[in-house]
């Protein structure tokens, strides 16, 4: 049985890391991408030989696609391949500076590496493509352009999805949508909150399955639900007020 070679762009966060880790026990072999390759020795060390670590910067598009398929060439393929990257902030006075670092890597980033992989998987033949995206892209957001960025990625990931339904493609497209955990940490909400090994669990699992779209954790459905329904009068009027510590 030919060993899974499972793709990480965007592995140096916490999330990414155990992600590697819960993948990596289920017997797949890793190639981590990441901006800064050295921030990930000591997840490397926890790895098995075989794991592979390239530098990757997302913020031109251009140089990124080149890299891609230079570490493709290089690791020869994969069966999966993760992304999990961006940039999330929030300012009052939205400077366009920040709104426009977000879009370059939250969109043109984003679409660049989505659009290499699913190339080079219907050169390769089959593959399944999945990206962590989050709930916030169901509504607009105070953070404006990171939530409109994840609108588009979860839209980019179903019409690629579509694309391959309609040529009859053998690749499955994934879509992970995290909860609110910025905002749920901002309230330091335990209820809202779970442990990352959790996150990765949930999130693994359904990287396993080839499911479509899954809410991840399972708690935040309900919220998502509502999200989608509320309307606009009501949807805007919400407000998130960090508690006091006590």
């Amino acid at each position: 049985m030919t060993e899974t070679t499972a793709i990480l762009v965007g592995a140096s966060s916490m999330l990414s890391k155990e992600i590697a880790k819960q993948l990596s026990a289920a017997g797949m072999k890793l190639v981590l991408l990441a901006a800064a390759p050295e921030t990930l020795d000591d997840l490397v060390s926890q790895l098995p030989d075989s794991t592979q670590v390239f530098p990757l910067d997302i913020a031109d598009a251009a140089h990124t696609i080149d890299q891609l398929q230079q570490v493709w060439q290089q690791v020869g393929g994969a069966q999966l391949v993760l992304v999990n990257t961006g940039l999330n902030s929030y300012h009052p006075d939205l400077p366009w500076q920040l709104e426009d670092e977000i879009i370059d890597v939250n969109v043109k980033g984003f679409a660049a590496v989505c659009n290499t992989f699913f190339r080079l998987f219907r050169e390769q033949g089959y593959g399944q493509l999945a990206a962590i995206t989050s709930i916030a892209g169901l509504r607009g957001g105070p953070s404006v352009a990171f939530h409109a960025a994840k609108a588009f990625a979860i839209n980019y990931l179903e019409g690629l999805s579509m694309h391959a339904q309609r040529l009859k493609l053998p690749i499955d497209i994934t879509d992970i949508q995290l909860g609110l955990l910025d905002k749920a940490a901002m309230q330091h909400s335990q209820l809202w909150l779970s442990p990352v090994e959790e996150v990765a669990r949930q999130t693994v699992k359904a990287l396993l399955k080839r499911k479509r779209s899954v809410v991840v954790t399972k708690r935040w459905y309900t919220v998502a639900w509502l999200t989608r329904l509320l309307p606009e009068y009501i949807y805007n009027t919400r407000h998130w007020k960090q508690k006091k510590k006590r």
